[in-house]
């Protein structure tokens, strides 16, 4: 096979198709043909062997439960006495203590 720098990058498709294809006469058309084609069979090869970005998700790893003394910020309040009755809705301009 003979390369000519003259020759483009891309030309038309024979098939009579607005569309570009690779031009294996020149020189970067042939090696852009070349890497389409190494990089598209590494892709399989990734896809087949499940590696790569295609690997299968790994184990999440368990958080730590919550102890006990971080529960407090949950718990509803207590009416003790001490602190007054538990408010039942948002504060008002009435309510004083």
């Amino acid at each position: 096979m003979h390369f000519d720098d003259n020759e483009p990058v891309l030309k038309r498709s024979p098939l009579g198709t607005n569309r570009y294809e690779y031009n294996p006469r020149n020189p970067i058309g042939f090696a852009l043909i070349v890497i389409s084609i190494l990089f598209a069979g590494g892709m399989l090869l990734l896809m087949h062997n499940h590696a790569g970005p295609f690997a299968y998700p790994s184990d999440p790893t368990p958080t730590p439960l919550s102890t006990p003394t971080d529960m407090w910020q949950y718990a509803p309040p207590t009416d003790d006495g001490i602190h007054g009755p538990i408010p039942s809705g948002p504060p008002s301009d009435s309510w004083t203590p």
